[in-house]
């Protein structure tokens, strides 16, 4: 009579193969999850100036309680106007800096005198809202040296930045974190 053969030995073989590949799957799976966080951590949200509209939602939108938006100035393109519309409201009583007269809420635009007829203005961004009033003037009737950009040492770095979901020019994108800034270099 022949020896009955024994399935035991294969047994083993498919069930340490099983788990073998059990392993590496949830071995690449980690893999993957790590990648992609990794990857989700080095970028970080920015305004494309040539798409910003100028719309305000950047200082009422934002997480933070005073928004990580701010004003820049691209002073390579600016025209040091004494009549900056991005400074001055449209149609000014005088051209002096009193409250009435400026364009900012909070005064964050702070204006001096450089030589006849320039003036250099710079952005105190402790004092700025994101509201980018100075910023439509600008655009407007200006250059468009001022733009908004969303400052890395104030942001949390949402997964769903807040400004995004409502921005209505579709401004807001991820950047890569070792570039993080879009900066104006002509004007628009």
């Amino acid at each position: 009579m022949p020896e009955p053969i024994s399935s035991s030995p294969d047994r083993r073989k498919f069930v340490f193969s099983g788990l073998r590949g059990a392993i590496l799957f949830a071995l690449g799976s980690l893999t993957a999850l790590v990648m992609r966080r990794s990857q989700a951590e080095r970028t970080v949200w920015q305004i494309d100036p040539a798409r910003c509209l100028r719309c305000d939602q950047c200082a009422k939108a934002c997480v933070l309680e005073q928004s990580a938006v701010k004003c820049v100035h691209a002073h390579a393109i600016c025209g040091y106007c004494e009549l900056c519309t991005g400074y001055f409201v449209p149609d000014p009583n005088e051209l002096n800096t009193a409250a009435e007269n400026q364009l900012c809420p909070t005064a964050a635009i702070k204006r001096s005198f450089v030589e006849d007829p320039y003036y250099e203005y710079v952005i105190d961004e402790k004092l700025c809202i994101g509201c980018a009033k100075c910023v439509e003037g600008c655009n407007r009737f200006g250059n468009g040296s001022l733009f908004l950009q969303v400052r890395h040492d104030r942001c949390l770095n949402c997964n769903e930045c807040a400004i995004a979901r409502v921005c209505p020019g579709d401004a807001f994108r991820r950047v890569p974190a070792d570039h993080p800034y879009l900066l104006k270099t002509v004007a628009h």
